[in-house]
């Protein structure tokens, strides 16, 4: 029924299409890059698109044709990395909090509401400024944002199941807490959690974006979306593509998500009706 009802919503078809051609293009890169995204030619700085750079080059000669391709490959990989791990802290204190309650409860919630306070960019400056630039330490440092959505939505849940009766009687028949909550319990949180990770990989992509256009992700020579908008935006005057094509690659791949995330929602809420 899920299916059916994801699968006659447009608009979710529509991301799950931008989606499918964004995996392509990530598994692709290599075949489809007509020149190597880090080679500098100093004779074609600047250029619009021609029959050699598709879509021209960068202020160091580099095509941006092949940088684009690349840099999906990038934000791509970040984004469902961090998602993974962020998905899994919060589904494991989510259900830790839901399932004890009580003290734990309150102990895992009020620290993740502590961490969640902290603004990302201040906290993403000092950790980024410890343990230095790079994918993996970015990786890390989004990852630990937005735990928040995923323990509120899991510990929702863990709620509303742990108070059915064959909980109850699981518990009454001495089954061990461990048990229960990985094949009882969890089995009924993963629709949320496929949900919220599902959206949650376009606002990191966008997050990822931001953080290399203020500096502090992914480092050149190595191709990345932000990065690529923040060299771009000083040549506007002279090629207005260095910054469009990079702007629209983050654009469609986040609405991609954003829409394939609602379709899903929609379509795994058993109280909507057709």
């Amino acid at each position: 029924m899920a299916i059916k009802k994801l699968k006659r919503n447009r608009n979710s078809m529509l991301g799950l299409v931008i989606i499918t051609m964004m995996i392509y293009i990530v598994m692709l890169a290599p075949f489809l890059a007509t020149h190597d995204p880090i080679n500098i030619d100093w004779s074609a700085l600047t250029q619009g698109p021609s029959k050699a750079h598709w879509l021209g080059t960068d202020e160091f000669g580099r095509d941006l044709f092949s940088r684009t391709l690349y840099g999906s490959r990038v934000a791509m990989g970040v984004g469902v990395l961090a998602v993974m791990i962020n998905s899994l802290i919060g589904t494991v204190l989510g259900l830790l909090a839901g399932y004890y309650g009580g003290k734990v409860d309150n102990f895992i919630m009020r620290a993740v509401e502590i961490w969640n306070s902290i603004p990302f960019i201040l906290l993403a400056i000092v950790l980024m400024s410890a343990f230095g630039t790079g994918i993996f330490n970015l990786i890390i440092v989004v990852s630990l944002t937005g735990v928040m959505g995923f323990v509120r939505v899991v510990r929702s849940s863990v709620l509303q199941v742990k108070e059915m009766d064959y909980i109850s009687a699981a518990k009454v028949m001495a089954i061990p807490n461990s048990y229960i909550i990985t094949r009882h319990i969890l089995p009924n949180c993963i629709g949320p959690i496929i949900v919220l990770s599902t959206l949650r990989i376009g606002d990191i992509i966008l997050t990822v974006a931001g953080l290399s256009f203020l500096g502090l992700g992914i480092q050149p020579p190595t191709p990345s979306w932000g990065q690529m908008l923040s060299s771009g935006q000083q040549y506007l005057g002279i090629n207005l593509w260095m910054s469009v094509i990079p702007g629209i690659c983050i654009l469609l791949t986040v609405f991609g998500f954003n829409l394939f995330g609602d379709g899903l929602r929609d379509a795994l809420d058993s109280k909507l009706k057709d």
